[in-house]
């Protein structure tokens, strides 16, 4: 990529939950539990809600865009110079659900953020993973 380089780069993941599509749904908006698996943070599954989430290294600002229970999810997801949108997309399967994360809006000047992003979702995650697991 070049200096003037305006492309941006995305971020897609998929996990596979032996868990019914509301069980993964209550997890990824209820604010409660995004502070188990996420980080503190003052979320509200509700389209123009402003919401921030804070960690050690900082915070992360939003507002949610689209909300379709239990199927979509997607929100601003801006700190530290990044500007990107998350989305969720929940599709039930034979086991459970599949869950599709796709971070995009990455800018050739973002590399330190995407790499972050690549090796912290996966961890947030596993994270989710053992949360689903312990919830009703």
């Amino acid at each position: 990529m070049t200096a003037n380089d305006t492309r941006t780069r995305t971020l897609t993941m998929e996990r596979e939950f032996a868990h019914p599509p509301e069980r993964v749904w209550r997890a990824l908006t209820q604010s409660e539990l995004l502070a188990e698996w996420i980080m503190p943070n003052d979320f509200r599954a509700e389209v123009g809600a402003r919401f921030s989430m804070d960690a050690e290294w900082g915070r992360v600002e939003g507002e949610v865009l689209a909300v379709e229970p239990q199927r979509r999810l997607r929100y601003t997801w801006n700190g530290s110079g990044l500007q990107s949108q998350v989305e969720w997309t929940l599709e039930p399967t034979g086991a459970g659900t599949r869950l599709l994360l796709e971070q995009t809006g990455f800018r050739p000047e973002d590399r330190q953020a995407y790499y972050g992003a690549r090796a912290g979702w996966p961890r947030f995650l596993k994270t989710l993973e053992t949360l689903l697991e312990r919830i009703d």
